[in-house]
Protein backbone atom coordinates (compact mmCIF):
# COMPACT_ATOMS: atom_id res chain seq x y z
CA UNK A 1 0.00 0.00 0.00
CA UNK A 2 1.59 3.48 -0.80
CA UNK A 3 2.31 5.07 2.46
CA UNK A 4 0.31 8.09 1.53
CA UNK A 5 -2.91 6.66 2.50
CA UNK A 6 -4.16 8.75 5.13
CA UNK A 7 -4.36 5.91 7.50
CA UNK A 8 -3.11 2.71 6.03
CA UNK A 9 -3.23 -1.10 7.96
CA UNK A 10 -0.14 -2.45 8.07
CA UNK A 11 0.31 -5.05 5.02
CA UNK A 12 1.69 -8.31 4.98
CA UNK A 13 2.76 -10.65 1.95
CA UNK A 14 4.67 -13.26 3.33
CA UNK A 15 2.69 -16.51 4.90
CA UNK A 16 5.25 -17.49 7.44
CA UNK A 17 5.94 -13.68 8.31
CA UNK A 18 1.71 -13.37 8.42
CA UNK A 19 1.75 -16.42 10.61
CA UNK A 20 4.29 -14.65 13.37
CA UNK A 21 2.57 -11.48 12.80
CA UNK A 22 -1.16 -13.51 13.74
CA UNK A 23 0.97 -15.23 16.48
CA UNK A 24 2.14 -12.09 18.23
CA UNK A 25 -1.63 -10.83 18.11
CA UNK A 26 -2.75 -14.13 19.97
CA UNK A 27 -0.76 -12.98 22.65
CA UNK A 28 -1.33 -9.64 23.02
CA UNK A 29 -2.16 -10.05 26.38
CA UNK A 30 0.68 -11.49 27.42
CA UNK A 31 2.77 -8.65 29.53
CA UNK A 32 4.29 -7.13 32.31
CA UNK A 33 1.40 -5.23 32.90
CA UNK A 34 -0.58 -8.85 33.42
CA UNK A 35 1.99 -9.71 35.69
CA UNK A 36 1.11 -6.34 37.65
CA UNK A 37 -2.76 -6.92 37.54
CA UNK A 38 -2.45 -10.80 38.38
CA UNK A 39 -0.37 -9.55 41.49
CA UNK A 40 -3.62 -6.59 42.43
CA UNK A 41 -5.88 -8.84 41.99
CA UNK A 42 -4.58 -11.74 44.14
CA UNK A 43 -5.00 -8.54 46.75
CA UNK A 44 -8.53 -7.91 46.14
CA UNK A 45 -9.66 -11.67 45.89
CA UNK A 46 -7.73 -12.17 49.53
CA UNK A 47 -9.05 -8.70 51.01
CA UNK A 48 -12.85 -9.78 50.01
CA UNK A 49 -13.00 -13.15 51.24
CA UNK A 50 -11.45 -12.42 54.38
CA UNK A 51 -13.50 -8.99 55.12
CA UNK A 52 -16.39 -9.35 52.47
CA UNK A 53 -18.86 -6.13 52.40
CA UNK A 54 -16.25 -3.72 53.83
CA UNK A 55 -14.12 -4.81 51.20
CA UNK A 56 -16.33 -4.41 48.72
CA UNK A 57 -16.94 -1.13 49.24
CA UNK A 58 -13.70 0.11 49.32
CA UNK A 59 -12.43 -0.81 46.36
CA UNK A 60 -15.64 0.14 44.80
CA UNK A 61 -14.86 4.00 46.28
CA UNK A 62 -11.24 3.52 44.91
CA UNK A 63 -11.27 2.44 41.78
CA UNK A 64 -15.20 4.03 40.87
CA UNK A 65 -15.48 6.54 43.00
CA UNK A 66 -18.67 6.24 44.65
CA UNK A 67 -19.53 4.45 47.70
CA UNK A 68 -22.13 1.37 46.88
CA UNK A 69 -24.43 1.71 49.98
CA UNK A 70 -26.45 0.10 49.64
CA UNK A 71 -24.76 -2.39 46.99
CA UNK A 72 -28.18 -3.77 45.20
CA UNK A 73 -29.89 -1.61 42.98
CA UNK A 74 -33.61 -1.65 44.35
CA UNK A 75 -35.71 -3.98 42.08
CA UNK A 76 -38.39 -1.48 41.36
CA UNK A 77 -35.51 0.54 39.46
CA UNK A 78 -35.32 -1.80 36.53
CA UNK A 79 -38.82 -1.52 35.92
CA UNK A 80 -38.78 1.81 36.18
CA UNK A 81 -35.44 2.15 33.72
CA UNK A 82 -37.40 0.05 31.28
CA UNK A 83 -40.52 2.07 31.32
CA UNK A 84 -38.60 5.13 30.91
CA UNK A 85 -36.68 3.77 27.46
CA UNK A 86 -37.68 5.00 24.08
CA UNK A 87 -40.37 3.05 22.50
CA UNK A 88 -37.76 1.82 19.46
CA UNK A 89 -34.97 0.53 21.38
CA UNK A 90 -37.41 -0.91 23.91
CA UNK A 91 -39.03 -2.99 20.42
CA UNK A 92 -35.09 -3.88 19.68
CA UNK A 93 -34.64 -5.25 22.97
CA UNK A 94 -37.58 -7.24 22.70
CA UNK A 95 -36.63 -8.52 19.47
CA UNK A 96 -33.11 -9.68 20.54
CA UNK A 97 -34.41 -11.26 23.41
CA UNK A 98 -36.88 -13.30 21.91
CA UNK A 99 -34.38 -14.28 18.74
CA UNK A 100 -31.85 -15.22 21.27
CA UNK A 101 -34.74 -17.47 23.59
CA UNK A 102 -35.75 -19.39 20.59
CA UNK A 103 -32.08 -20.55 19.34
CA UNK A 104 -30.79 -21.33 23.29
CA UNK A 105 -33.64 -23.26 23.66
CA UNK A 106 -32.69 -25.66 21.17
CA UNK A 107 -29.42 -25.79 22.72
CA UNK A 108 -31.11 -27.80 25.92
CA UNK A 109 -28.93 -31.38 26.46
CA UNK A 110 -31.06 -34.57 26.35
CA UNK A 111 -30.62 -37.27 29.24
CA UNK A 112 -28.94 -40.60 28.42
CA UNK A 113 -31.01 -43.84 28.96
CA UNK A 114 -29.78 -47.19 28.23
CA UNK A 115 -29.48 -50.38 28.68
CA UNK A 116 -26.60 -52.51 28.49
CA UNK A 117 -26.20 -55.73 27.11
CA UNK A 118 -27.14 -57.89 30.75
CA UNK A 119 -29.56 -55.28 31.72
CA UNK A 120 -27.47 -53.30 33.27
CA UNK A 121 -28.99 -49.59 33.65
CA UNK A 122 -26.86 -46.78 32.07
CA UNK A 123 -27.21 -42.67 31.41
CA UNK A 124 -26.42 -39.25 31.94
CA UNK A 125 -28.86 -36.83 33.10
CA UNK A 126 -28.59 -33.29 33.26
CA UNK A 127 -29.37 -30.70 36.17
CA UNK A 128 -29.04 -26.77 36.17
CA UNK A 129 -26.69 -25.14 38.88
CA UNK A 130 -28.63 -24.09 41.46
CA UNK A 131 -27.07 -20.03 41.22
CA UNK A 132 -25.06 -18.21 38.52
CA UNK A 133 -23.40 -14.68 38.98
CA UNK A 134 -23.24 -12.65 35.85
CA UNK A 135 -20.73 -10.07 35.17
CA UNK A 136 -21.65 -7.00 32.78
CA UNK A 137 -18.83 -4.51 31.92
CA UNK A 138 -19.25 -0.49 32.28
CA UNK A 139 -16.39 1.62 31.52
CA UNK A 140 -16.08 2.68 28.32
CA UNK A 141 -19.46 1.46 26.74
CA UNK A 142 -22.76 -0.16 28.30
CA UNK A 143 -23.64 -3.47 27.27
CA UNK A 144 -27.90 -4.72 27.75
CA UNK A 145 -26.44 -7.21 24.97
CA UNK A 146 -24.29 -8.92 27.43
CA UNK A 147 -27.51 -9.07 30.36
CA UNK A 148 -29.42 -11.25 27.07
CA UNK A 149 -26.22 -12.84 26.23
CA UNK A 150 -25.62 -13.99 29.60
CA UNK A 151 -29.24 -14.41 31.32
CA UNK A 152 -31.25 -16.11 28.85
CA UNK A 153 -28.89 -19.23 28.49
CA UNK A 154 -28.97 -19.23 32.51
CA UNK A 155 -32.82 -19.08 32.40
CA UNK A 156 -33.18 -21.70 29.61
CA UNK A 157 -31.10 -23.70 31.57
CA UNK A 158 -33.44 -23.27 34.71
CA UNK A 159 -31.16 -21.84 36.79
CA UNK A 160 -33.37 -20.77 40.62
CA UNK A 161 -31.07 -17.62 41.46
CA UNK A 162 -29.52 -15.55 39.07
CA UNK A 163 -27.79 -11.89 39.55
CA UNK A 164 -25.66 -9.38 37.71
CA UNK A 165 -22.86 -7.28 38.81
CA UNK A 166 -22.42 -4.11 36.77
CA UNK A 167 -20.08 -1.45 37.36
CA UNK A 168 -21.82 1.97 38.32
CA UNK A 169 -20.79 5.33 37.12
CA UNK A 170 -18.91 8.17 39.49
CA UNK A 171 -22.61 8.89 40.03
CA UNK A 172 -23.75 5.62 41.75
CA UNK A 173 -25.97 4.39 38.53
CA UNK A 174 -25.74 1.67 36.65
CA UNK A 175 -26.11 2.09 32.97
CA UNK A 176 -30.67 2.40 32.82
CA UNK A 177 -30.33 0.13 29.79
CA UNK A 178 -28.46 -2.44 31.32
CA UNK A 179 -31.25 -2.02 34.18
CA UNK A 180 -34.14 -2.22 31.80
CA UNK A 181 -31.98 -5.49 29.94
CA UNK A 182 -32.54 -7.23 33.18
CA UNK A 183 -35.71 -6.51 33.88
CA UNK A 184 -36.90 -7.75 30.45
CA UNK A 185 -34.75 -11.06 31.34
CA UNK A 186 -36.34 -11.78 34.33
CA UNK A 187 -33.28 -11.06 36.42
CA UNK A 188 -34.66 -9.44 39.77
CA UNK A 189 -31.28 -8.70 41.54
CA UNK A 190 -27.97 -6.37 40.21
CA UNK A 191 -25.55 -5.56 42.03
CA UNK A 192 -23.55 -1.75 41.52
CA UNK A 193 -19.98 -3.61 41.82
CA UNK A 194 -17.25 -4.40 39.13
CA UNK A 195 -14.02 -5.35 38.90
CA UNK A 196 -12.15 -7.96 40.26
CA UNK A 197 -13.93 -7.26 43.78
CA UNK A 198 -17.32 -8.01 42.05
CA UNK A 199 -15.81 -11.82 40.67
CA UNK A 200 -14.73 -12.33 44.52
CA UNK A 201 -17.60 -11.49 45.57
CA UNK A 202 -19.63 -13.71 43.97
CA UNK A 203 -16.92 -16.59 44.21
CA UNK A 204 -17.11 -16.25 48.08
CA UNK A 205 -19.70 -14.66 49.25
CA UNK A 206 -20.00 -11.94 51.32
CA UNK A 207 -22.65 -10.53 54.03
CA UNK A 208 -25.15 -9.07 50.99
CA UNK A 209 -23.68 -11.00 47.99
CA UNK A 210 -24.43 -14.57 47.76
CA UNK A 211 -21.93 -17.35 46.91
CA UNK A 212 -22.46 -18.19 43.30
CA UNK A 213 -22.12 -21.86 41.60
CA UNK A 214 -21.15 -20.19 38.62
CA UNK A 215 -19.62 -17.14 36.85
CA UNK A 216 -20.12 -16.06 33.35
CA UNK A 217 -19.30 -12.88 31.10
CA UNK A 218 -16.21 -10.77 29.79
CA UNK A 219 -14.50 -8.10 31.10
CA UNK A 220 -11.49 -6.23 31.68
CA UNK A 221 -7.99 -8.18 32.47
CA UNK A 222 -8.64 -7.33 36.18
CA UNK A 223 -12.12 -9.36 35.80
CA UNK A 224 -10.69 -12.40 33.72
CA UNK A 225 -7.71 -12.70 35.89
CA UNK A 226 -9.85 -12.82 38.80
CA UNK A 227 -12.09 -15.78 37.07
CA UNK A 228 -9.05 -17.40 36.20
CA UNK A 229 -8.41 -17.41 40.00
CA UNK A 230 -11.64 -18.62 41.68
CA UNK A 231 -12.17 -21.67 38.79
CA UNK A 232 -12.30 -24.44 41.01
CA UNK A 233 -14.00 -22.77 43.91
CA UNK A 234 -16.98 -21.99 41.23
CA UNK A 235 -17.33 -23.04 37.67
CA UNK A 236 -17.02 -19.88 34.73
CA UNK A 237 -17.78 -19.71 31.62
CA UNK A 238 -14.40 -18.98 29.74
CA UNK A 239 -11.03 -16.50 29.98
CA UNK A 240 -11.95 -13.93 27.73
CA UNK A 241 -9.63 -11.64 25.77
CA UNK A 242 -9.81 -8.44 23.92
CA UNK A 243 -12.24 -8.58 20.86
CA UNK A 244 -11.32 -9.57 17.82
CA UNK A 245 -12.48 -10.34 13.98
CA UNK A 246 -10.89 -11.67 11.13
CA UNK A 247 -12.25 -10.88 7.70
CA UNK A 248 -11.35 -12.86 4.88
CA UNK A 249 -12.36 -11.12 1.78
CA UNK A 250 -12.18 -11.20 -1.90
CA UNK A 251 -12.33 -9.27 -4.89
CA UNK A 252 -16.44 -9.11 -4.63
CA UNK A 253 -15.75 -7.83 -1.33
CA UNK A 254 -17.19 -3.95 -0.57
CA UNK A 255 -14.60 -1.85 1.08
CA UNK A 256 -16.42 0.39 2.87
CA UNK A 257 -18.01 -2.57 4.04
CA UNK A 258 -15.30 -4.28 5.32
CA UNK A 259 -13.77 -1.33 6.46
CA UNK A 260 -17.22 -0.62 8.81
CA UNK A 261 -16.50 -4.43 10.21
CA UNK A 262 -12.67 -3.73 11.03
CA UNK A 263 -13.79 -0.45 13.03
CA UNK A 264 -16.72 -2.37 14.58
CA UNK A 265 -14.15 -4.55 16.94
CA UNK A 266 -11.08 -1.67 16.86
CA UNK A 267 -13.77 0.45 18.58
CA UNK A 268 -14.43 -1.69 21.56
CA UNK A 269 -10.66 -1.51 23.02
CA UNK A 270 -7.02 -0.64 22.14
CA UNK A 271 -6.25 -4.02 22.83
CA UNK A 272 -9.09 -5.30 19.94
CA UNK A 273 -7.33 -6.72 17.32
CA UNK A 274 -8.82 -6.15 13.28
CA UNK A 275 -7.66 -8.52 10.83
CA UNK A 276 -8.00 -8.71 6.80
CA UNK A 277 -7.02 -11.20 5.00
CA UNK A 278 -7.62 -11.17 1.67
CA UNK A 279 -6.79 -12.70 -2.24
CA UNK A 280 -7.11 -8.76 -3.69
CA UNK A 281 -4.12 -6.82 -3.63
CA UNK A 282 -5.81 -3.85 -4.32
CA UNK A 283 -8.38 -4.29 -1.80
CA UNK A 284 -6.42 -3.71 1.23
CA UNK A 285 -5.49 0.17 -0.18
CA UNK A 286 -9.04 0.83 -0.79
CA UNK A 287 -10.04 -0.71 3.16
CA UNK A 288 -7.13 1.78 3.99
CA UNK A 289 -8.77 4.87 2.34
CA UNK A 290 -12.25 3.74 3.80
CA UNK A 291 -11.29 3.30 7.18
CA UNK A 292 -9.24 6.72 7.02
CA UNK A 293 -12.78 8.12 5.95
CA UNK A 294 -15.13 6.32 8.08
CA UNK A 295 -12.30 7.41 11.09
CA UNK A 296 -13.00 11.70 10.58
CA UNK A 297 -16.02 12.11 12.25
CA UNK A 298 -15.50 8.70 14.88
CA UNK A 299 -16.79 8.96 18.18
CA UNK A 300 -14.44 6.80 19.35
CA UNK A 301 -11.78 7.54 17.45
CA UNK A 302 -8.77 7.72 19.62
CA UNK A 303 -9.39 3.61 20.85
CA UNK A 304 -10.27 2.80 17.08
CA UNK A 305 -6.59 4.38 15.77
CA UNK A 306 -4.69 2.58 18.97
CA UNK A 307 -5.98 -0.48 18.40
CA UNK A 308 -5.58 -0.31 14.76
CA UNK A 309 -2.00 0.80 15.34
CA UNK A 310 -1.14 -1.81 17.42
CA UNK A 311 -3.02 -4.31 16.59
CA UNK A 312 -4.68 -3.48 13.10
CA UNK A 313 -3.12 -6.33 9.91
CA UNK A 314 -3.87 -6.30 6.34
CA UNK A 315 -2.60 -10.06 4.89
CA UNK A 316 -2.42 -10.62 1.58
CA UNK A 317 -2.71 -14.24 -0.05
CA UNK A 318 -2.56 -15.65 -3.22
CA UNK A 319 -5.36 -17.88 -2.67
CA UNK A 320 -8.65 -18.49 -0.44
CA UNK A 321 -6.82 -21.79 0.90
CA UNK A 322 -3.47 -20.02 2.33
CA UNK A 323 -6.05 -17.44 3.90
CA UNK A 324 -8.41 -20.57 5.62
CA UNK A 325 -5.17 -22.00 7.01
CA UNK A 326 -3.74 -18.65 8.27
CA UNK A 327 -7.12 -18.05 9.56
CA UNK A 328 -7.32 -21.43 11.38
CA UNK A 329 -3.77 -20.92 12.73
CA UNK A 330 -5.51 -17.74 14.32
CA UNK A 331 -8.81 -18.93 15.73
CA UNK A 332 -10.21 -16.03 15.49
CA UNK A 333 -13.43 -14.99 17.88
CA UNK A 334 -15.55 -13.97 15.07
CA UNK A 335 -14.83 -15.13 11.73
CA UNK A 336 -16.47 -12.60 8.36
CA UNK A 337 -16.32 -14.71 4.82
CA UNK A 338 -16.87 -11.93 2.76
CA UNK A 339 -16.35 -13.45 -0.38
CA UNK A 340 -18.21 -14.95 -3.45
CA UNK A 341 -18.98 -18.52 -1.78
CA UNK A 342 -18.67 -18.31 1.70
CA UNK A 343 -20.25 -21.96 2.70
CA UNK A 344 -17.70 -24.23 0.68
CA UNK A 345 -15.01 -21.83 2.89
CA UNK A 346 -16.67 -22.30 6.26
CA UNK A 347 -16.57 -25.61 5.49
CA UNK A 348 -12.43 -25.66 5.36
CA UNK A 349 -12.22 -23.33 8.53
CA UNK A 350 -12.12 -25.38 11.33
CA UNK A 351 -11.34 -23.20 14.12
CA UNK A 352 -13.69 -20.36 15.11
CA UNK A 353 -15.53 -18.48 17.79
CA UNK A 354 -18.55 -17.42 15.04
CA UNK A 355 -18.66 -17.76 11.29
CA UNK A 356 -20.27 -14.78 9.44
CA UNK A 357 -21.65 -15.93 6.12
CA UNK A 358 -21.29 -13.66 2.95
CA UNK A 359 -21.92 -9.78 2.50
CA UNK A 360 -25.14 -9.51 4.12
CA UNK A 361 -23.84 -10.88 7.67
CA UNK A 362 -21.68 -7.86 9.64
CA UNK A 363 -20.34 -9.17 13.22
CA UNK A 364 -22.29 -6.72 14.70
CA UNK A 365 -25.81 -9.15 13.85
CA UNK A 366 -24.08 -11.57 15.66
CA UNK A 367 -23.36 -9.12 18.71
CA UNK A 368 -26.84 -8.16 19.36
CA UNK A 369 -30.06 -10.69 18.11
CA UNK A 370 -28.86 -13.12 15.52
CA UNK A 371 -29.78 -15.19 18.26
CA UNK A 372 -26.03 -17.56 19.11
CA UNK A 373 -24.14 -15.99 21.67
CA UNK A 374 -21.90 -13.00 21.47
CA UNK A 375 -20.12 -14.43 24.46
CA UNK A 376 -16.86 -15.95 22.25
CA UNK A 377 -13.32 -17.66 23.01
CA UNK A 378 -10.68 -14.98 22.60
CA UNK A 379 -6.85 -15.58 21.78
CA UNK A 380 -6.62 -18.79 20.26
CA UNK A 381 -9.40 -20.44 22.38
CA UNK A 382 -11.35 -21.30 19.66
CA UNK A 383 -8.82 -24.10 19.75
CA UNK A 384 -10.68 -25.79 22.19
CA UNK A 385 -13.64 -24.04 23.32
CA UNK A 386 -16.82 -22.64 21.94
CA UNK A 387 -19.30 -20.04 22.52
CA UNK A 388 -21.40 -19.61 26.00
CA UNK A 389 -24.36 -22.21 25.91
CA UNK A 390 -26.89 -23.60 28.38
CA UNK A 391 -24.34 -26.06 29.16
CA UNK A 392 -22.48 -23.51 30.84
CA UNK A 393 -24.93 -23.18 33.39
CA UNK A 394 -25.80 -27.10 33.85
CA UNK A 395 -23.81 -30.08 35.09
CA UNK A 396 -24.17 -33.62 34.24
CA UNK A 397 -24.17 -36.80 36.33
CA UNK A 398 -23.70 -40.80 35.11
CA UNK A 399 -26.23 -43.21 36.29
CA UNK A 400 -25.22 -46.71 36.76
CA UNK A 401 -27.47 -49.24 37.62
CA UNK A 402 -25.77 -53.42 37.47
CA UNK A 403 -27.89 -56.45 38.44
CA UNK A 404 -25.99 -59.64 39.25
CA UNK A 405 -26.28 -60.53 35.71
CA UNK A 406 -24.10 -57.94 34.56
CA UNK A 407 -21.58 -58.15 37.17
CA UNK A 408 -21.37 -61.88 36.88
CA UNK A 409 -20.53 -60.94 33.09
CA UNK A 410 -17.99 -58.36 33.40
CA UNK A 411 -16.83 -59.01 37.16
CA UNK A 412 -13.77 -60.64 35.83
CA UNK A 413 -12.71 -58.23 33.74
CA UNK A 414 -12.77 -55.72 36.56
CA UNK A 415 -10.93 -57.75 39.07
CA UNK A 416 -8.45 -57.82 36.38
CA UNK A 417 -7.76 -54.44 36.04
CA UNK A 418 -8.09 -53.48 39.66
CA UNK A 419 -5.37 -56.04 40.02
CA UNK A 420 -3.54 -54.34 37.37
CA UNK A 421 -3.65 -50.86 38.96
CA UNK A 422 -2.20 -52.64 42.74
CA UNK A 423 -5.75 -51.89 44.32
CA UNK A 424 -6.67 -54.95 46.12
CA UNK A 425 -9.80 -53.97 47.60
CA UNK A 426 -11.08 -52.62 44.06
CA UNK A 427 -11.05 -56.16 42.95
CA UNK A 428 -12.47 -57.36 46.42
CA UNK A 429 -15.26 -55.49 46.45
CA UNK A 430 -16.50 -57.50 42.75
CA UNK A 431 -14.98 -60.61 44.19
CA UNK A 432 -17.02 -60.59 47.68
CA UNK A 433 -20.21 -60.32 45.96
CA UNK A 434 -19.63 -63.43 43.60
CA UNK A 435 -18.27 -65.43 45.64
Amino acid sequence: MPQSAPFPLRVITDPDQAEQELKRLEERTLNEQQLDARRRVDSILEAVRTHGDAAVRDFTERFDRFCPDPIAVPTEDLYRAWQQLPLDLRDALELALRRIQEFHQRQRPHDINMEGPHGEKLGRRWRPVRSAGLYVPGGRAAYPSTVLMNAVPAKVAGVEEILICSPAGANGQVNPVVLAAAHIAGIRTVLRIGGAQAIAAMAYGTETVPKVDVISGPGNIYVTLAKQAVYGQVGIDSLAGPSEVLVIADHSADPIHVAADLLAQAEHDPLAAAVLITTDSTLAEAIGFAIAEQLEHHPRREICEASLRDWGLAVICEDLETCARLSDGFAPEHLELVVERPEPLAERIQNAGAIFLGPWSPEAVGDYLAGPNHTLPTCGAAKFSGALSVETFMRHTSLIGFNRAALDATGSAVRQLAMSEGLHSHAESVRLRLS
